[in-house]
């Protein structure tokens, strides 16, 4: 790679069907068929990371060696003086995960084969089911262990969103939950939902099943607290976000009066975030969001660490995370030993046209995430097919779930 040089870097924005707005980085060298992509998805900011990419990234990577990985992503880190955050964290992921694709397509081999070489031969994954009543939802769950699958995420469609509920409905004093687009949040009926979803899990499909649910930080900290003690009987195979990570602290708390094993970290951007709750042993699976942490470099380092403490990783993987960026989840989910689970979205195998957009986007099958066995990142885009799914709504009024309180306070996240 000693005589190459990167030529040019630019964001590509883009939204095919059945994925949120997606963000990838294209980074380009002096030898005209040689690229690389990284996933640089930041769904709610597309623009602002494309910014940073095309405005400010680009005119300071142009001339350098792509073989540079370290060095690169440290004095990118650097080189607003400011550090961290997810608008420059997904900027510099694009760019990181671009020059590793790079340098495994100069190797001839998967990345996962210049981190060290595959420790499983795909990586299980879990499923977060849908339907549009309970019928659907059950039927959908009962097709996906036929296929294989056996990891389910209890979503917003949980069994017991059907059921009446036995708690007072809250009585709402505002207008500001008159719009359609606004959920009401109360963390006592809120909790009665999510026992009543896992009871009602295991008496429909017993046992076996491994069921994950993602409390998204919403419930007060020691009502969280007592919730996860409920949930400890169904035996739930995590709980993600129980806390928002202002509350780490409370962690503590959860390891002194339950065995419920937790996940934490998709709101993470920050090292310093991160590095306590691992060292100090309070969750058990790591769920960053790879790219706002900012790219494969630093995620190898995590998963490092988070093998000396006995925690498994379970990358962020839902339907804002593009196919680049599942892709580059998967090298290091061959790679680590603590592997623990990987967030797959169904939009992988169901969307023909997102395989189109996305050549070599991973395969689900029979309840895991397969590699492709090709060069770098293995995944490639079709721009000009890309450039007819535009992003939608950027900078539209729903930008994140917008719940709250029946008295109108606004609820995280």
């Amino acid at each position: 790679m000693s005589n190459l040089k990167i030529r040019d870097v630019r964001a590509i924005i883009t939204q095919p069907p059945g994925a949120r707005t997606l963000i990838v980085v294209k980074v380009e060298t002096n030898e005209p068929e040689l690229h690389g992509l990284g996933c640089a998805s930041f769904f709610s900011r597309p623009t602002a990371v494309a910014s940073a990419v095309n405005d400010y990234l680009t005119p300071f990577l142009v001339g350098k060696d792509p073989a540079d990985i370290e060095d690169i992503w440290q004095s990118c880190n650097v080189s607003a003086y400011w550090r961290y955050g997810p608008v420059l964290n997904n900027a510099i992921s694009g760019v990181d995960q671009a020059l590793w694709d790079i340098k495994g397509k100069v190797a001839g081999m998967p990345v996962y084969e210049l981190f060290g070489g595959k420790s499983r031969e795909a990586a299980a994954v879990y499923i977060i089911p849908n339907g549009r009543d309970l019928v659907e939802y059950e039927e959908h769950i009962h097709e996906l262990q036929e296929r294989g699958f056996r990891y389910f995420k209890l979503g917003a469609m949980h069994p017991s969103s059907s059921q009446e509920r036995p708690h007072q409905a809250p009585v709402v004093i505002t207008k500001k939950v008159s719009d359609d687009r606004v959920s009401i949040f109360e963390p006592v009926p809120y909790a009665q939902d999510v026992v009543a979803a896992f009871e009602h899990f295991r008496t429909t499909f017993g046992p076996t099943p491994e069921i994950l649910y993602d409390l998204h930080e919403r419930m007060p900290p020691i009502q969280g607290l007592a919730l996860a003690k409920k949930l400890e009987q169904y035996r739930p195979f995590f709980l993600e976000d129980l806390f928002a990570p202002e509350d780490n602290d409370y962690f503590r708390l959860v390891r002194q009066q339950t065995s419920v094993p937790i996940a934490m970290g998709e709101l993470y951007s920050n090292p310093q975030e991160i590095v306590p709750m691992i060292k100090d042993r309070l969750i058990d699976f790591i769920r960053v969001h790879i790219s706002t942490i900012g790219g494969l470099t630093p995620a190898r380092k995590l998963a490092a660490l988070c093998e000396a403490f006995n925690v498994r990783t379970a990358w962020h993987g839902s339907a804002d995370v593009s196919p680049v960026g599942h892709a580059a989840n998967l090298m290091l989910d061959m790679n680590v030993w603590n592997f623990g689970i990987q967030e797959a979205s169904v939009y992988l195998n169901t969307h023909e046209t997102l395989k189109e957009v996305f050549p070599g986007t991973p395969e689900l099958r029979d309840g895991y995430m397969w590699p492709n066995g090709k060069p770098g990142i293995g995944v490639d885009i079709n721009e000009e097919l890309a450039a007819r799914f535009p992003a939608q709504d950027i900078g539209g009024a729903k930008l994140w779930g917008d719940a709250r309180r029946a008295d109108g306070t606004v609820i995280r996240p």
